[in-house]
């Protein structure tokens, strides 16, 4: 079960950044989860995956993960050991499959208009909170519902769904 609150240094990057940029296309035949993750952000920042550390955050603009419907994006993203991704907004098809695969997300445009690289911040999932511990400000989000919740808490839709039933066969 993943923890609820997520504290880390703060990558801050714009608006409309694409799945390409975060796992160029060359990548796509990777299977390696980690081999993939190494590559993680390489198309805006090719350090990016030697400077992150577990635990961090991205902070981004607007239309985050938009371009093409690839799982490959969240999971670099997540294998990479990101905590949580805050943005002002994402698209709708990697919203999915981060939800799918268990990466947390939030839209909170405020949080990231006043971030930048090298802030400290901590996310509340279940209070809907991003604080700038840098900065001294707190800013809302709208939190997920209980059952999407329950699905990034699980690791993601598949492992959610096993408990699922395994919770009913024990029920029965």
């Amino acid at each position: 079960m993943r923890d609820s609150q997520v504290k880390g240094k703060c990558w801050k990057f714009g608006d409309d950044v694409n799945t390409d940029e975060i796992v160029p296309a060359r990548y796509l035949n990777v299977t390696d989860e980690a081999e993939l993750a190494s590559h993680c952000m390489e198309g805006v920042d090719a350090e990016f995956p030697r400077k992150a550390q577990p635990g961090d955050i991205i902070a981004a603009g607007k239309n985050f993960g938009c371009g093409s419907s690839r799982e490959h994006a969240p999971l670099a993203i997540r294998t990479l050991g990101i905590g949580c991704v805050v943005a002002g907004s994402f698209a709708r098809i990697f919203f999915r499959n981060a939800i799918n695969i268990g990466l947390p997300i939030v839209v909170c445009p405020e949080a990231t208009a006043e971030a930048d690289t090298g802030d400290e911040l901590e996310v509340d999932l279940l209070a809907g909170q991003v604080s700038n511990l840098s900065r001294g400000k707190t800013y809302a989000f709208e939190p997920f519902s209980p059952e999407i919740q329950a699905m990034i808490d699980a690791g993601g839709l598949i492992a959610y769904a096993k408990g699922t039933i395994v919770d009913r066969e024990r029920q029965a």
